[in-house]
């Protein structure tokens, strides 16, 4: 049914080593179920094994843009290629990978997302923080996995944050911090699978805040899962949903958000190649729902078939 699988991992963007972890892990898993695939690393040797003709369908879990996968450009050229893939097409994964751009189409339909300011090169940090009012974040706007991200709760602390950020390319963004206490508010973040959300995560990092130690480092981060009660569940599926057919998403995603300390929603970005290492989201929110890992995969690689060909579950 899958063919030859190629699970193109790796690549050259900030999130190199976090893809390579969790393409193993994935490709360990095709494995595990009888499919034959194989490891690619990046899009250049990508290109070369399919004008060899070597694979049937692409498993894409790059991370990042700038020799990632998750901003549009390499699902171009699988699509003139005419070559079946995971995750989402052009426009859906261009619009996730900028968060400016998510926050424009979420806004524009009612979604809730932190007020936010989209800082150019060379603009003046100091105005943006008058204007949102401190603490607040400032980050990249086309960066995951918490790179270059910054929380500043003084106005003195501004100008390292946005040399910070800008070691990246594209915009930066400064937005509005939402504040929590180590109660229901806080970080949260909730897997999406073929168009229907899964479980919530509270996300309780040690050390205060959710950053790239924290995430695939530390191993005192806890995670709730499910992270709300039934009605607040209910209430983050349907947001989530909402956010994920908003951006024109397909096949799966993982969709972040904060929740204050009055119990309301507030969307941050979309992940449309979530990590699949063992610290990773994605997993944890499926198998609240019951999929283990393999079959995780194997229901994402589904994706890539049209309809009529996915077997009955």
């Amino acid at each position: 049914m899958f063919g030859h699988v190629a699970v193109l991992m790796g690549g050259t963007s900030s999130e190199r080593d976090v893809s390579l972890d969790s393409g193993r892990n994935v490709l360990a898993a095709l494995r595990a179920r009888g499919i034959k695939a194989d490891a690619v690393d990046g899009i250049p040797n990508l290109v070369r094994e399919l004008q060899s003709g070597h694979f049937d369908r692409v498993f894409n879990i790059l991370h990042g843009n700038k020799g990632g996968g998750e901003d549009g450009v390499l699902q171009g050229l699988l699509e003139a290629l005419g070559m079946p893939y995971t995750g989402s097409g052009v426009l859906g994964s261009a619009l996730s990978m900028d968060k400016i751009r998510s926050k424009q189409v979420w806004l524009a339909l009612g979604l809730p997302t932190p007020r936010y300011v989209r800082l150019e090169r060379g603009a003046d940090v100091h105005a943006a923080a008058r204007e949102l009012g401190l603490p607040l974040i400032v980050k990249p706007a086309c960066e995951g996995s918490s790179v270059g991200v910054s929380r500043v709760h003084g106005d003195a602390d501004l100008d390292a944050a946005v040399e910070l950020a800008a070691r990246y390319p594209g915009e930066l963004l400064v937005e509005q911090l939402i504040e929590s206490d180590r109660g229901a508010a806080g970080e949260y973040t909730i897997g999406v699978l073929d168009g229907r959300a899964l479980a919530s995560i509270h996300i309780v990092p040690r050390g205060g805040w959710y950053d790239y130690n924290a995430k695939y480092v530390a191993e005192d981060t806890q995670y709730i899962c499910p992270g709300l009660d039934e009605a607040g569940e209910a209430q983050a599926r349907a947001m989530a949903e909402r956010a994920f057919a908003a951006l024109g998403l397909h096949g799966w995603a993982r969709i972040d958000f904060m929740r204050d300390r009055d119990g309301r929603n507030w969307l941050l970005e979309a992940n449309t190649a979530p990590g699949m290492t063992s610290h990773s989201l994605m997993p944890k929110s499926a198998a609240a729902f019951g999929i283990a890992f393999e079959e995780l995969c194997w229901r994402i690689l589904e994706t890539s078939l049209p309809a009529t060909e996915v077997a009955p579950a």
